[in-house]
């Protein structure tokens, strides 16, 4: 496997993915396919970290703007990380990878606290390891803490698993006429206003020349096949390839 293009990634799943065809909530069917599909590219010794959102719990800036403090609903947006994490991890342990939740919430009972070192020495160790709690902070996203955990653990990429194909200039749900980019430089995504990660995200990956591919994860195999170098989804870089 040595002619794979990435060997470290950090994979960013949104908590929606995890609520499938539900409004809220874990799909069982959903957790155990995603599951697979990482047990998958483990099996090809890629070093994955995975960062989870918490939106199909509770989402922080919706709470927010119902009046609930933004602090506040930003806490308790970390602790639905923390309920998937815990989802995912055994899921996977249930394929037989071995896993570690790293938390940048201290819940002791529940998981490590975060230390950069020892979450790389488990990736060396081919463990995967789930980063929780995003940040610890409020007012950064889940998509902040994966670019952040990215650049600190010297990961190759960062996979962002959505339920659409790619990045697009519209809406394709709403938008059937939408037009999906294969290459991106992360200026336009900043200056189109595209809303792929939030702009400190984004900002993040493009001062640090990290790129990002976003791409279908609800096809089963996508994982792998965007692991091997397939042109699958949206590539955003510095610079797009001539």
């Amino acid at each position: 496997m040595s002619s794979l293009p990435y060997r470290r990634i950090v994979l960013k799943i949104s908590g929606e993915m995890l609520a499938g065809s539900q409004d809220y909530g874990i799909e069982p069917q959903v957790l155990e396919a995603l599951a697979d599909d990482i047990a998958e590219i483990v099996c090809m010794d890629v070093e994955v970290a995975l960062v989870i959102g918490g939106g199909n719990i509770f989402r922080g800036l919706a709470a927010s703007a119902k009046g609930m403090e933004r602090a506040s609903a930003d806490y308790m947006g970390m602790l639905a990380t923390m309920l998937n994490a815990l989802a995912l991890q055994n899921a996977l342990e249930k394929k037989h990878v071995n896993t570690r939740i790293q938390s940048a919430i201290e819940m002791h009972q529940l998981a490590e606290g975060y230390i950069r070192r020892r979450a790389i020495r488990h990736l060396e160790k081919k463990r995967v390891v789930i980063f929780a709690a995003g940040t610890g902070n409020p007012y950064f996203t889940t998509d902040t803490a994966a670019a952040l955990r990215a650049m600190e653990i010297g990961a190759d990429v960062i996979m962002k698993g959505t339920k659409v194909d790619g990045i697009y200039d519209a809406d394709p749900h709403e938008t059937p006429s939408a037009k999906m980019f294969t290459e991106l430089p992360f200026l336009s995504v900043i200056n189109k206003n595209l809303k792929v990660m939030d702009s400190t995200a984004i900002t993040l990956c493009m001062d640090n020349n990290l790129p990002l591919i976003v791409f279908n994860l609800s096809h089963p195999g996508n994982l792998r096949r965007v692991i091997q170098g397939e042109k699958i989804g949206t590539r955003v870089s510095q610079q797009t390839t001539p």
